[in-house]
């Protein structure tokens, strides 16, 4: 790529100082597989050390001001106290996400299922998020469900989506002020059959019959293998509808690997579209969200690391020359507007964002300032005894 004239740097530059990421919660928890949870030194045992661990992780990036809860996993007796110890640590609570998919009552589904009393239980929770969205001072309710079946005939198909309707319809009209409800997809898994919410299509059609404030929210993970993901977030953009992402990485399925370190290019693309909407900065509404299972890595370093890497892939796509990309889109050039994709894509964008950090008054290297902190051997030694935050906790 040739030099960058100062007014373009300046505006890269401050595109990368305004990116806000949302970090889990439960990434800073104990996970694993099927098969097993490998526990870690040091790892929170209550919602305020998973607080104080994404406090930290924003003190070395700079860029993510809040991190998203997950409930019951995070339940605490005063969430606005929780707020308050969040605020005194430099952040905020974020996205609030429901859980409708580990009691046994849900064996058959939630908000889908064919008991009513699972039903109204499943809405009940929901509401509950709500209320505390509204101690917490949270923008968005996230929603995603694992309702489905696994063999044909074992539930009507259609009365499914009437049931799956009246509950988003019910959670839509509580919320209030500026309140969002994110409706999450995924093709399959733990329903092998169907899943009732199975593809961008299914959540953007019951979003489009809710009003303004339902938008999709996209899981890197969830989808098909080959899927365009970039074209659903070109789509969504263009209808007003794309409320946020869980940034992750998969090779298989739903790997939840680290974002950016299977197909870093496809993250590429994707925060090309973005740029080209205009959809970067906070202000657009698309809230970008980690939402990773650090099952062998440590746990705040591994989310630093995934933040960096989606900083490189919107540093890229923010390097590519708009103007020269489409004037060769235009007449038809296939291999000059792919070049001018690729010659940003190819740049080396770390040098760049140590600059950014300077700016910010941070360390220009996040990952090794981490290490030399002392954090992860002083919440070690500190964090001994009880029960260690995991997959129901």
């Amino acid at each position: 790529m040739t030099e960058i004239d100062p007014t373009t740097r300046r505006r890269i530059v401050d595109a990368l100082r305004e990116q806000r990421i949302e970090t889990p919660s439960w990434g800073y928890g104990n996970s694993g597989t099927r098969f097993r949870v490998f526990p870690q030194p040091g790892v929170p045992r209550d919602p305020y050390e998973k607080v104080a661990d994404a406090a930290t992780v924003h003190r070395f990036t700079g860029v993510t001001p809040t991190v998203a809860l997950h409930i019951p996993w995070d339940r605490v007796d005063d969430h606005a106290a929780l707020a308050g110890y969040a605020a005194e640590q430099g952040i905020a609570l974020g996205t609030i996400n429901a859980n409708v998919f580990q009691d046994d009552d849900y064996k058959l589904g939630s908000v889908t299922n064919p008991d009513p009393a699972v039903r109204r239980k499943a809405i009940g929770h929901l509401v509950e998020c709500i209320d505390i969205m509204d101690a917490t001072g949270s923008r968005d309710l996230k929603l995603w469900f694992s309702d489905g079946t696994n063999y044909p005939g074992q539930d009507s198909v259609r009365e499914r989506q009437d049931r799956l309707a009246d509950a988003l319809r019910q959670t839509y009209d509580r919320l209030t002020g500026e309140q969002r409800l994110l409706l999450e997809y995924k093709l399959f898994e733990p329903a092998f059959y169907m899943t009732d919410v199975p593809d961008w299509g299914t959540a953007y059609a019951h979003c489009l019959d809710l009003g303004e404030r339902a938008r999709v929210v996209i899981d890197t993970g969830h989808h098909a293998p080959g899927t365009n993901i970039e074209f659903i977030v070109a789509f969504l953009l263009r209808a007003g509808k794309l409320g946020g992402f869980d940034f992750n990485s998969r090779f298989y399925a739903d790997d939840d690997l680290m974002v950016g370190s299977a197909d870093p290019f496809q993250l590429f693309r994707i925060m090309h579209e973005i740029v080209l909407s205009d959809a970067l900065g906070p202000r657009h509404g698309v809230a970008f969200m980690l939402d990773q299972c650090h099952n062998i890595e440590p746990k705040v370093q591994a989310v630093i690391r995934s933040v960096l890497n989606v900083q490189e892939a919107t540093a890229k796509a923010l390097l590519v020359d708009v103007a020269a990309l489409t004037a060769a889109q235009r007449c038809g050039d296939v291999l000059e507007a792919n070049a001018v994709l690729m010659d940003a894509y190819n740049t080396d964008v770390r040098p760049l964002l140590r600059e950014v950090r300077a700016e910010m008054g941070l360390d220009p290297d996040p990952v090794a300032a981490y290490k030399r902190s002392g954090h992860l051997e002083r919440v070690s030694a500190e964090r001994v005894g009880g029960d260690q935050a995991g997959w129901g906790a």
